[in-house]
């Protein structure tokens, strides 16, 4: 067994520690994702206030971080969220999931809160937290360059923008701008705590791999390039992204438009993935990725002429133009710059004036409230000033910055029926009534309406494995759920990308032969294992939310999905969720969760989790 290590840092006391993480703990839940919510779970109080210094922010990878395995340098971010009081987990890419490999931290568990601004300085064996007041009210970008200005170029850093520090509740991480852990709001978090940063800079350089190893990653490597040129998808991924998604869901009838009323854009071809490929200046990539799926794009004319990003996804383009009814190219472009380099996260902030726009056609909200804005459907230049408004918690931005599920509290008078949440999470990109177990995933996903950690590729794709999926039936495919969920707990361990990961066959296979010669553990070889692995940290995930009150009640769809026929949807016209209770069921019995969505405690003991049947027996009572 190959031992490990965690940096704890205390920022009351300004005490910082290396621990080693125990070889159990390695074998049980292998990194990552695993081990951010092993470590919660353990060391985290059922009711802390998630803004608390009490809350643990924690920053873990792979064991195959920063190794030269392809795409597999990602890093995991883990607390509980301000937005739903849930168990949470973010991810992003770039180099900082290699960094902190180069510096021998497998986690940074962040605990307490300063009185003043600082960020966290790591090189090779140094840790030092440092005055941030410097760094306080700067963009992203601005931050990073400035750290770099510091410790020189080759510095890199997790870092809040201003919305951030005015407490957004979901407020992003970024790593060189456009690679954020964005959903939840652990940018929220960390800025609760004071710290504006952690930067790493791998002085002492890179130990190299041994020889046997360096030969299996570059045969590894080989093998998944021919496969993913042969794979019919992948270049058409390679050259666009994710913003062929844009294609592909208003052709199923499933791009939500006008808050979730309508599953097609009108003119939708104005903005598809061939539009975008138009605008593309060049292409970028996460450390040690094979693909470069990512991209710089600049709008070439327009009111939003000359402006330009990197890191454009599908889901910030449906979250500025599905949202408000909008088909105009250039808003997405410009409104996913303000997003990193303020730092929100681009879905909630989308949803959140869609929802304002239904609010003012039904007339809950005037102009009064607007400050004069005419937040009528189609109308751009209104909703970039409301994001403007968000971002500056200014107005009615205020309010839409605490996320629907609070906002439609505010505001009553039957605005809850339009706040489209999952456990006070905005809905992504996916009109649940057109793919209906990827629905029933957001719905039991214990961070909420999160649509990447059971991705339904067999629903939206196409996808035969293991088998295929009706997308309008409402019973036989829960146990496809459970598969693509333990399936993606596992990616998350490694730290593998989830667009690799979705090639589950090819990608299993390379981490049966990966993991054991990374880890030490020889018994990652066997599938059964590996997929034990993503089924322990599933229900430890539940185990956490049922420890804070969740269960059956909180699994549930906004009111819109179950009540009104889904409209201008092509092949999905007309569809809508009639039996979710027995989704439900179904879901539960596969799980070997008990009614109500509790794990039983053979469940429990049998993934060796027995030790926190204690958990569920109290909450039971």
């Amino acid at each position: 067994m190959k031992y490990r290590k965690l940096l704890r840092v205390n920022l009351t006391t300004g005490a910082i520690n290396e621990e080693d993480i125990p070889p159990l703990t390695v074998a049980n839940f292998i990194g990552g994702r695993g081990f951010g919510v092993n470590y919660l779970y353990n060391e985290l109080k059922p009711g802390t206030d998630p803004l608390g210094p009490e809350n643990k922010l924690i920053f873990s990878i792979g064991p195959l971080a920063g190794t030269g395995a392809p795409s597999s340098s990602r890093w995991i971010v883990t607390a509980k969220s301000p937005l739903t009081g849930t168990y949470f987990r973010g991810c992003g890419g770039a180099d900082f999931g290699a960094w902190m490999r180069f510096v021998e931290l497998d986690m940074i568990i962040v605990e307490g809160k300063t009185e003043s601004p600082v960020y966290l300085y790591i090189e090779n064996g140094h840790y030092e937290i440092k005055n941030g007041k410097n760094l306080w009210g700067k963009n992203t970008v601005e931050t990073e360059q400035a750290i770099k200005e510091i410790h020189g170029p080759k510095a890199t850093s997790a870092c809040i923008g201003p919305s951030g520090e005015r407490l957004i509740r979901y407020a992003t991480i970024a790593v060189d701008r456009g690679h954020c852990a964005g959903r939840g709001g652990m940018g929220t978090v960390m800025a609760s705590k004071n710290l504006k940063a952690i930067a790493i800079n791998p002085t002492g350089g890179v130990k190299a791999p041994s020889k046997d190893f360096k030969a299996l990653i570059a045969r590894e490597l080989a093998e998944f390039q021919r496969f993913i040129r042969g794979e019919p998808g992948s270049p058409p991924f390679s050259e666009k992204g994710t913003t062929g998604g844009v294609d592909g869901t208003n052709i199923l009838g499933v791009y939500p438009v006008r808050n979730f009323r309508e599953g097609s854009l009108d003119e939708w071809k104005k903005i598809s993935s061939d539009e975008y490929l138009a605008l593309k200046v060049k292409s970028v990539s996460c450390y040690g990725c094979p693909v470069h799926c990512d991209r710089e794009v600049r709008v070439k004319s327009g009111p939003y002429a000359g402006v330009s990003t990197k890191g454009l996804e599908y889901e910030t383009i449906w979250a500025f133009t599905g949202c408000i009814g909008s088909n105009d190219i250039g808003f997405p472009v410009a409104a996913d710059l303000l997003c990193d380099e303020l730092g929100i996260d681009t879905i909630s902030a989308g949803v959140s004036m869609g929802f304002a726009y239904e609010l003012f056609e039904k007339g809950i909200i005037t102009k009064k409230d607007t400050d004069g804005l005419e937040l009528v459907w189609g109308n751009h230049e209104a909703a970039f000033e409301l994001l403007k408004k968000i971002a500056n918690r200014q107005g009615l931005g205020d309010i839409l910055a605490e996320g629907v599920k609070r906002a439609s509290a505010y505001f009553g008078r039957g605005s809850e029926d339009y706040a489209m949440h999952i456990k006070g999470l905005e809905m992504p990109a996916f009109d649940v009534r057109g793919v209906k177990w990827h629905g029933l995933a957001m719905a039991t996903c214990p961070c909420g309406a999160f649509h990447n950690m059971a991705f339904s590729t067999q629903e939206l794709f196409g996808n035969p494995w293991p088998r295929s999926v009706d997308r309008f039936a409402e019973e036989g495919y829960a146990d496809i759920n459970k598969i693509n969920e333990d399936w993606t707990a596992v990616v998350d361990t490694g730290i593998w990308c989830n667009f690799i990961g979705e090639w589950q066959v090819p990608s299993l296979n390379l981490l049966r032969e990966l993991l054991p010669a990374v880890t030490g553990v020889p018994q990652f070889a066997d599938e059964k294992t590996i997929f034990q692995v993503g089924e322990r940290i599933t229900n430890l995930e539940r185990a956490f939310n049922v420890r804070e009150g969740f269960d059956r009640k909180d699994d549930i769809y906004p009111k819109r999905f179950t009540t009104e026929l889904l409209k201008k949807a092509g092949p999905s016209e007309g569809s809508i969720i009639g039996n979710f209770g027995k989704m439900l069921d179904e879901y539960y019995a596969i799980r070997g969760w008990d009614q109500n969505g509790i794990p039983t405690i053979e469940k429990l003991e049998s993934l060796g989790l027995g030790q926190i049947a204690k958990d569920i027996i109290k909450q039971r009572k």
